[in-house]
C-alpha cells in the first residue's frame, strides 16, 4: 500500500468515524468507501483517495457510484482522477448521466430517432423510459427501444 493511499485512508477513517480492519485489502477499503460516499463532508477526501488508489477497478467503481452523487459540475473532476486505462466507461456515463437530466427537466434534445436512441446504451435507455415524462421520448423508445424490457417500461409510461 503506497504512503498516499494510506494517509487517504486514515483521513476517511477520521472523517466518517468508520475504521478499516485491513486497510490493505481492497474489500475493506470499499466498505469505507462506501460510508463516505454518503457524506457530502468526506467527499472531498475520497476524490483524494481515489486518485490514490492503487487498484483500478475499486477506485473506477467508487468512481461510478459517486456521478450520480455529485454535481454535474463535480463529475469531470473525478473521471480525471482514474487512471486513463480505467476512464473510458465513467467518462460515457457522465455523458449519459447529463443527458438523463437533461431529458427529466424539459426536452433537452429535439429529435428522438432511432440514430440518437442507438447511441444511448441499454442503461440510459431504460432509466429514460422509467425517470422521463416526455411523451415525445418515451413514444421513440417504446418503438426503438434496445430491448424488449426497454420498449415495454417505455409503453408502460406512455400509459
Amino acid at each position: 500500500m503506497s504512503p498516499a493511499l494510506r494517509d487517504a485512508v486514515r483521513r476517511l477513517e477520521a472523517l466518517t468515524g468508520t475504521g478499516v480492519l485491513d486497510p490493505a485489502n481492497g474489500h475493506s477499503r470499499w466498505e469505507l468507501y462506501r460510508v463516505a460516499l454518503a457524506s457530502d463532508a468526506a467527499r472531498p477526501a475520497l476524490l483524494a483517495a481515489v486518485v490514490a488508489e492503487t487498484d483500478a477497478a475499486l477506485a473506477s467503481g467508487v468512481v461510478g457510484e459517486a456521478l450520480e452523487r455529485v454535481p454535474r459540475t463535480e463529475r469531470d473532476a473525478w473521471v480525471q482522477a482514474l487512471t486513463p486505462a480505467v476512464r473510458a466507461f465513467s467518462a460515457r456515463r457522465t455523458l449519459e448521466l447529463g443527458i438523463l437530466e437533461d431529458l427529466r427537466s424539459g426536452p433537452g434534445v429535439r429529435e428522438f430517432g432511432p440514430e440518437l436512441i442507438d447511441g444511448w446504451s441499454d442503461w440510459l435507455q431504460l432509466r429514460i423510459a422509467t425517470e422521463v415524462s416526455d411523451p415525445s421520448v418515451l413514444r421513440a423508445l417504446a418503438e426503438s427501444g434496445r430491448t424488449k424490457r426497454i420498449r415495454r417500461a417505455a409503453s408502460v409510461a406512455l400509459g
